[in-house]
């Protein structure tokens, strides 16, 4: 051992730092990066997961401050850095399908789920489909 090289003895140690820099700390920091980036898009419109679980539409941004409606009519501010996520950006006002339109449409498929449905013994009944979750969210 009185023959061995320096850099021998602390080559494990140098090569365990490169594996946890780019197996841990590399990709930590990219993350860190793309949701700073996130946190600077902010708009209103944009529907955010807070770091509390709690869903809304941004109402009115600020620089360090966001209005956050989360039901009709309930606003709360919180601070940039608790949004976690962004669910949706909104879409571009042109071409768009009228919320007149969408909300026809829901008033529609609620009155079709509502009533009773009943077919002669042995005949399928079809329903209509049903809106997952996630668009039933975007709607209010």
């Amino acid at each position: 051992m009185e023959g061995q090289n320096p850099l021998e003895l602390f080559l494990p140690l140098i090569l365990i730092f490169v594996v946890f820099y780019f197996l841990l700390i590399r990709p930590q920091q990219k993350r860190m990066k793309e949701h700073r980036n996130m946190l600077g898009a902010l708009r209103r419109g944009d529907r955010v997961v807070t770091g509390g679980g709690i869903i809304g539409t941004i109402t009115k941004a600020a620089d360090d401050e966001l209005t956050v409606e989360i039901s009709e009519g309930v606003r709360v501010k919180v601070l940039r850095g608790t949004v976690s996520s962004v669910l949706a950006k909104p879409e571009p006002a042109r071409g768009g399908r009228s919320r007149d339109r969408d909300e026809e449409e829901d008033a529609e498929e609620e009155a079709a789920e509502e009533a009773p449905e009943t077919a002669p013994q042995g005949e399928a009944v079809e329903r209509p489909a049903r809106r997952g979750l996630g668009r039933a969210l975007s709607r209010r």
